[in-house]
């Protein structure tokens, strides 16, 4: 069976098994994961977040008339506002003042951009599939811990908040058919390519939790 003959979201999921596992194993998550983190450690992925978002959708805005792009885009998805709210109640009015991207965050950023710039539109739905469906799956179970662990009602963990979708698991196949309809009409080579994209993308995400165990380690060294 050819690659071509897989549903995409089926090669893109058991594809990339491995670096998702990587991912998620990640020391500094697993505190999060574990609900054993502190809540300087939640709100240091939150700053991150706020980068790799701030990239993310402004490249959605760009391009939101891409054909390719537009069956991805749902304004339910757009998480800026919400991470805004919740670094405004985690950091203070003056958040925007006090956070800094980590190293790899800033890359990611960066990359993000970069496929953008370069109107990819396969490219930009890698980057799109990695994080919206990630939020949509482990991230429900971070947002259930570190609510219970750190008392959030309203805010502080909105960010994991997607119920203006409706129900999570029907539009995720949805989202999935929408992936594969992708992969029909890509050639077999941007197929690939499009996950190296996807690999890449978790990747960064590696590298951002080690930054993040590293800036924690030289703290508690200061």
């Amino acid at each position: 069976m050819t690659s071509t003959a897989i549903p995409f979201s089926q090669a893109l999921r058991e594809g990339t098994w491995s670096d998702h596992s990587d991912s998620e194993g990640a020391g500094f998550m697993e505190g999060i994961m574990r609900g054993t983190a502190t809540r300087e450690d939640y709100v240091a992925l939150v700053v991150q977040h706020f980068y790799m978002y701030e990239a993310l959708e402004a490249v959605a805005a760009d391009l939101a008339q891409d054909p390719a792009v537009q069956p991805f885009l749902n304004e339910a998805l757009i998480r800026m506002p919400a991470l805004e709210r919740d670094l405004e109640f985690l950091v203070g009015a003056d958040w925007r003042e006090q956070i800094a991207a980590v190293p790899a965050a800033a890359a990611y950023a960066a990359r993000i951009r970069e496929v953008g710039a370069e109107g990819w539109a396969a490219g930009f739905v890698a980057h799109h599939y990695t994080r919206y469906l990630g939020d949509l799956s482990g991230g429900q179970m971070i947002a259930r811990r570190v609510a219970k662990q750190h008392e959030f009602a309203d805010t502080g963990a909105e960010f994991y908040d997607f119920s203006a979708l409706g129900d999570l698991a029907e539009f995720k196949t949805g989202y999935r058919a929408a992936l594969d309809a992708l992969g029909a009409a890509l050639s077999e080579g941007e197929r690939a390519r499009t996950l190296d994209e996807v690999r890449a993308a978790y990747r960064f995400n590696t590298e951002v939790f080690i930054d993040l165990a590293r800036a924690k380690a030289a703290t508690a060294a200061a």
